[in-house]
């Protein structure tokens, strides 16, 4: 059964991650999704904003001085 709901999910993260491991978080969060939301995959949408480590802090410091 399907509501029409187009979900859109969107995650910040620093940059480094691999092409293998945003593909295998878009797969999941897309398949959990459409489960949850009672869905069709093809309507979650799924944004992944990419941060330098010298455009973000934590804690006071900033991602560069992190490593």
């Amino acid at each position: 059964m399907s509501l029409g709901v187009m979900p859109v999910i969107q995650i910040t993260i620093s940059q480094g991650r691999s092409i293998e491991q945003k593909r295998e978080l878009i797969s999941v969060l897309t398949k959990e999704t459409a489960r949850i939301m009672k869905t069709e995959q093809e309507k979650v949408r799924i944004l992944i904003y990419e941060l330098s480590k010298d455009n973000w802090g934590n804690a006071g410091i900033l991602g560069l001085d992190m490593e």
